[in-house]
């Protein structure tokens, strides 16, 4: 599949809008304007961009805690997400979801839970409908390492690769389970070695490089298109800030933490087209500006947004 230059520099915008909204949504809650917390995804663009940018609109994704990135490279509204987290009637879910339960439906993304692996299931029902309805429709849930040691994430790709369904499973290794690291739950260095006990393939790809997270997860959604099954794929990437805003982060060093800084995603990526002549330096810094100004004008629009009326406050009641 060839990734053109018009495709490559969406990329690139589509990673620098997650930063800027990461950084714009750490800001709001060190500024004490978000009930919670705040989970960024900074460091793992090339993750989700490079699979998202390798889906269609009526493909769907599941994501987790730390969706935020997931989200707006499947087409979300950052100023809606925005709303969300400040609580706002304008948000994606009326300021009822908050920062862990973003869902965007008519982009495609079924929605975001706390609970670790909650989402995978879910991400399996979808494409099982697909499957059914005979629809050329992928479903991608995405998870993080912590996740594979869950019951759902088993009896998911033990379903998904019995039923043939048109999921790919996609891990994303940022090395901690909140302040776990995988190598004391896990004896395999290689997570997609999994894949093996339900006989589907499984693909461990550099998560820093969004062209080949992007190759890997459109050959996958590929397969999935053509009937035959279920993919696992693990992106080996980093999370750069703490598991959530402002937490103090003792479980690791600084140093630790400054060398996988220097494997930044977004200045990888941007040095690969400098390099290859799809753009600019300037081209570059015209594509950062602009993606720090829609940030600004999403916090704005949250702010000015209003808060929903406590005469609301049972509506969405079900039980």
């Amino acid at each position: 599949m060839e990734v053109t230059a018009e495709m490559q520099l969406e990329m690139y915008r589509t990673m620098t809008r997650i930063r800027e909204f990461e950084l714009a949504a750490i800001d709001l809650f060190k500024r004490g304007q978000v009930k919670g917390t705040v989970h960024p995804y900074i460091g793992q663009e090339a993750s989700g961009v490079g699979v998202c940018s390798a889906l269609g609109r009526e493909d769907v994704i599941t994501t987790t805690h730390r969706g935020h990135g997931h989200n707006i490279a499947k087409g979300a509204d950052p100023k809606r997400m925005m709303a969300e987290i400040l609580g706002r009637e304008t948000g994606y879910c009326r300021g009822r979801g908050g920062t862990m339960h973003i869902a965007a439906f008519e982009v495609g993304s079924l929605g975001a839970l706390g609970v670790v692996g909650a989402t995978i299931p879910v991400a399996v029902g979808a494409a099982l409908g697909f499957k059914m309805r005979g629809e050329d429709r992928v479903a991608v849930p995405f998870m993080g390492e912590g996740a594979t040691n869950t019951g759902n994430f088993h009896e998911s790709l033990n379903l998904a690769s019995i039923w043939n369904l048109p999921v790919v499973f996609v891990v994303e290794n940022n090395k901690y389970a909140v302040s776990t690291h995988v190598s004391s739950v896990v004896r395999l260095e290689d997570l997609s070695q999994r894949a093996a006990s339900y006989g589907i393939p499984g693909h461990r790809i550099d998560g820093f490089d969004a062209l080949a997270v992007h190759m890997a997860a459109a050959e996958a959604i590929g397969r999935a298109r053509r009937g035959d099954g279920p993919t696992l794929l693990v992106t080996e990437c980093y999370r750069i800030e703490g598991h959530y805003a402002g937490e103090p982060e003792v479980y690791r060093s600084k140093s630790e933490v400054e060398e996988q800084r220097k494997k930044d995603p977004i200045k990888r990526f941007g040095a690969h087209l400098v390099a290859h002549a799809l753009a600019s330096e300037g081209d570059l810094a015209q594509i950062d500006a602009a993606s720090r100004q829609e940030m600004v004008e999403a916090v704005q629009y949250a702010r000015e947004s209003p808060p929903p009326d406590p005469a609301t406050a049972m509506d969405y009641i079900y039980a």
